[in-house]
């Protein structure tokens, strides 16, 4: 590779690591503990006020990420175009970041609608009680899927972007000459 993008680089990682790290940790953590809460209502409104606070730093997450990703594509079109695989790795995360993208917002406004029904109370998060009404419900159905969607999907682009990496490194035996161009080792 003749040139670094260490800032694009870093925007693209950053932003991925916190959307992934974030969403995992609410649903195991936050929704984890919520859910323990003795009053069904505090239940819900622990969730969906923390899921409220971390919503603006996911959101920067993800524009920090979205950032970095178009930077990195920008810089790096030559070699998309030229390279076996990485074009189409680079659609994939494109659909997959936005499938997660949706998933986040889809998962906020099911955590707004679960606050504004709070007080209904429910067996857990994302289980319903049995007087609930239909919007609680069917916001906490939305919420048990996404509080796992947006986890997997990020996970699936941090699998991706180390696929990626990968792509950039030299092939074994080869080297980068000053000019960028590869040279066969001999011997290797």
């Amino acid at each position: 590779m003749s040139q670094r993008n260490t800032v694009i680089r870093t925007l693209h990682d950053v932003g991925l690591a916190a959307w992934f790290g974030g969403g995992l940790m609410g649903a195991v953590g936050l929704n984890g503990a919520a859910a323990t809460a003795k009053k069904p209502s505090e239940r819900l409104r622990i969730s969906a006020v923390g899921w409220a606070r971390w919503t603006p730093v996911q959101l920067a997450a993800i524009a920090v990420h979205g950032v970095g990703g178009i930077g990195l594509i920008l810089s790096n079109k030559g070699r998309l175009a030229a390279q076996q695989g990485a074009k189409s790795n680079s659609v994939v995360k494109t659909v997959v970041t936005a499938a997660a993208g949706a998933a986040s917002v889809a998962g906020g406004l099911a955590g707004a609608a679960i606050l504004r029904h709070a007080d209904e109370g429910g067996v857990g998060v994302t289980e319903p009680s049995g007087d609930s009404s239909e919007q609680l419900q069917a916001a906490q159905r939305v919420e048990k899927v996404t509080q796992w969607a947006i986890p997997v999907l990020t996970g699936v682009l941090l699998v991706l972007n180390a696929q990626q990496g990968e792509q950039q490194r030299p092939v074994a035996g080869w080297l980068e000459d000053a000019k960028g161009r590869a040279k066969k080792v001999v011997g290797r």
